[in-house]
């Protein structure tokens, strides 16, 4: 057999993502090998999706093997946690030094930490590549954001950015991320910013529907009018579609059950954030939003007992419209902001050296959360690489000043009209503190030292002196120093 024969990468898992990802490579031209645990898959996939493609197929893990070029590239398109490990222990015996392990599932970044320090010590090269845009971006342009081993990435680099979406410009959207778990540490933010998204448009199509009393068809024109502004966005975009979508039933929309599912990426974000002393309080927003949309049938009770809301309609001015989409530009700028704070700790704590300006590069096209409003992220960071805060940026500065009124106003609207708005709310709330120089926390010190002699420090004196007072006259100067509740 010769050299050239033999296939360039493999890939395992052919659910609908692994399937349309082999299609793309096998379009830009490299040769893949097919393999799933269940064999008869393969068998179906080659003599339908694949007929009349360079793809070959595999039964076993040997046979996968040995049909590849070395370095062997295989990539894992099956479900996160246990399954991962039990193909990385398969593959073991059989892999020699230098060969790589690509896991492209969603997985936590903890565990492709754990995976990749536990492969470099058997010569084996491991990368955790967050993969974004669904089934139609696997087929014909991913987000693509690879971490891990770096000596591994200058083998699959060429394969990735071809397969990847590309900007208008034709920058690939696939970028070395980092180190560990620093690859599927941005796709989990990514999807946090996701979740954020997501409820921030529900919330304004709720006050849109309730107060405004506007039909499916005038919400379709509108974010179809919004997606033409700086809100231009894929989701922006499915939304003005969704609403106009119908069948012999009439809308779609109107007879789905409101209640929300989530596969744990959010929730991940939040805790992350939670770990890391970030105020990421927009994205823990809209987990627990779909929390409290799955108690259905407590809600249903609870509106039985306080009784329904009687939401008083307005006008849909035109005034009012555009206070709503400044309103969701100013949130989405704040969603951002607390991921972007997110990742600049996690790249400190764990030595990742993360290029902000080449993230938002990544997310711009293939992903879930594409929109103009990334080119703006990339410009900041490019202009000012050490840029602290997207807040400090001029042109976001610009952006959050121009609607700081419109929020304010929906804001105190959906309050009044019983519109909850967890997110919108979450965001000119976190926008509140972090712009006020002095926040009431000195009281919460005070309350600390009080009842846990956990003591504080002093205005006008050096940061890291700590003073406690005896509030209570026991003539005690013990204070706290093992726990900080």
């Amino acid at each position: 057999m010769h050299n050239v024969e033999f296939a360039d990468i493999a890939v395992v898992g052919l659910a609908v993502m692994g399937q349309n990802l082999i299609l793309n490579m096998n379009d830009h031209g490299f040769k893949v090998v097919a393999f799933n645990r269940t064999t008869s898959k393969v068998d179906e996939f080659l003599q339908n999706n694949a007929k009349g493609t360079n793809i070959v197929g595999a039964n076993s893990i040997e046979d996968m093997l040995s049909k590849l070029k070395k370095p062997r590239r295989v990539m894992l398109m099956v479900k996160a946690g246990e399954v991962v490990d039990q193909f990385i222990d398969a593959l073991l015996p059989h892999l020699d030094q230098g060969d790589i392990i690509i896991d492209g599932g969603n997985s936590n970044f903890n565990d492709t930490e754990r995976r990749v320090n536990n492969l470099q010590q058997k010569g084996i090269n491991y990368l955790g590549v967050g993969v974004s845009g669904g089934e139609e971006g696997a087929r014909f342009g991913p987000s693509l954001m690879p971490g891990g081993m770096t000596e591994a990435w200058d083998s699959v680099k060429h394969i990735f950015q071809a397969i990847a979406a590309k900007t208008l410009k034709g920058e690939a959207c696939c970028q070395w991320v980092g180190s560990g778990g620093a690859g599927h540490f941005v796709k989990m933010v990514h999807n946090g910013i996701e979740y954020g998204d997501m409820q921030l448009i529900c919330e304004a199509y709720h006050f849109m529907r309730q107060v405004l009393g506007m039909s499916n068809r005038e919400l379709s024109d509108t974010f179809g009018r919004w997606n033409q502004t700086n809100l231009n966005s894929y989701l922006i975009e499915i939304t003005a579609n969704i609403f106009n979508f119908t069948d012999e039933h009439g809308y779609v929309v109107d007879r789905i059950l409101d209640t929300a599912g989530q596969k744990g990426t959010g929730k991940w974000t939040a805790i992350n954030a939670l770990e890391l002393g970030e105020p990421v309080s927009l994205i823990a927003e809209s987990v627990f939003a779909r929390y409290i949309s799955a108690q259905k049938s407590a809600r249903t009770h609870a509106e039985t007992i306080y009784g329904e809301k009687e939401h008083k309609t307005i006008e849909a001015s035109s005034e009012i419209l555009h206070d709503l989409q400044q309103t969701l530009l100013f949130a989405k700028i704040i969603s951002y902001t607390q991921g972007y704070m997110l990742m600049q700790q996690a790249s400190k704590v764990h030595n990742w050296s993360l290029n902000y300006g080449d993230i938002a590069l990544m997310w711009r096209e293939g992903c879930i959360i594409r929109s103009v409003f990334l080119e703006k992220i990339k410009a900041a960071f490019d202009h000012n690489p050490q840029l602290e805060n997207l807040l400090f940026d001029d042109y976001f500065k610009g952006l959050i000043q121009q609607s700081l009124s419109s929020v304010r106003n929906i804001a105190a609207k959906g309050i009044t009209f019983g519109i909850p708005m967890p997110a919108i709310t979450a965001a000119i709330s976190f926008f509140d503190s972090f712009t006020t120089k002095r926040l009431p926390a000195n009281l919460l010190q005070a309350q600390r030292d009080y009842f846990g002699a956990h003591t504080y420090e002093e205005v006008n004196k050096p940061r890291g002196e700590f003073y406690h007072t005896d509030w209570i006259g026991s003539n005690s100067n013990v204070s706290s120093t093992s726990y900080t509740d």
